[in-house]
């Protein structure tokens, strides 16, 4: 037995899991799924971070937990795992962080624009394209109909300032999955950037940028493959 904890990314909360937790409890998981103070504007990563770590209780002390982080929580996760002894740091559809840098510098630094336009005049997505057609393209009808019912959260921009992200531990094992279809962090963006800052090719599954909402199934082998591998 393993305990996840799963780390929503921005304009979010902990309901873009609720297709992976009932999957992970079958296989006899623990599951935390904090909902991070994304809506306060005095709140900024390591805030985030003090939320995971309460969410965690007494688990915070456990030798088991295994970091999942989407997309913006990657700098969470990152944060995260000089909190609680990390033994293993999934990073989902994310922005792959560096050290001595803060997630607002992150979208130049990367040459995101530049590449997220390339994309998208491949697909004949227009400038302007809504979030169904960049987000939600293979998630299924009756999902994407409870997000519009439950409406997008806010997102603060604290976050995106200092403090700059902190080196990842030394010897921490790292994984790094992004679906292929992904109109947000195009696959040829992905495949560029986690190899520059992290030194190894991603891994990749079928699907766009909201997995947990689209392949909860597919999402779950491969994170239990990882924690296989991990020896957890």
């Amino acid at each position: 037995m393993a305990t996840y904890v799963l780390i929503h990314g921005a304009s979010s909360d902990s309901w873009l899991w609720h297709r992976v937790v009932p999957l992970l409890h079958a296989a006899g998981h623990d599951v935390v799924t904090p909902d991070l103070p994304i809506s306060d504007s005095e709140a900024g990563i390591p805030e985030y971070a003090d939320a995971a770590v309460a969410a965690l209780g007494d688990r915070a002390a456990a030798d088991d937990l295994i970091v999942v982080a989407q997309s913006f929580g990657s700098f969470t996760g990152t944060v995260l795992t000089h909190r609680v002894p990390v033994r293993l740091l999934v990073f989902l559809s994310a922005m792959a962080p560096k050290e001595g840098e803060t997630p607002g510098e992150w979208w130049e630094a990367t040459d995101y624009t530049r590449d997220r336009q390339a994309s998208d005049a491949r697909l004949g997505l227009p400038a302007d394209a809504d979030l169904k057609a960049v987000f939600f393209h293979d998630v299924p009808d009756d999902v994407v109909a409870e997000a519009w019912e439950r409406g997008e959260i806010p997102q603060s921009d604290r976050p995106f300032a200092p403090p700059p992200m902190p080196a990842l531990p030394a010897g921490l094992p790292i994984r790094f999955l992004a679906g292929r279809d992904d109109r947000f962090f195009p696959i040829d963006f992905q495949r560029r950037v986690v190899q520059e800052r992290l030194g190894f090719a991603p891994d990749e599954m079928e699907g766009g940028h909201l997995e947990p909402l689209a392949h909860p199934e597919e999402l779950v082998r491969r994170l239990e493959g990882y924690r296989v591998e991990a020896g957890l």
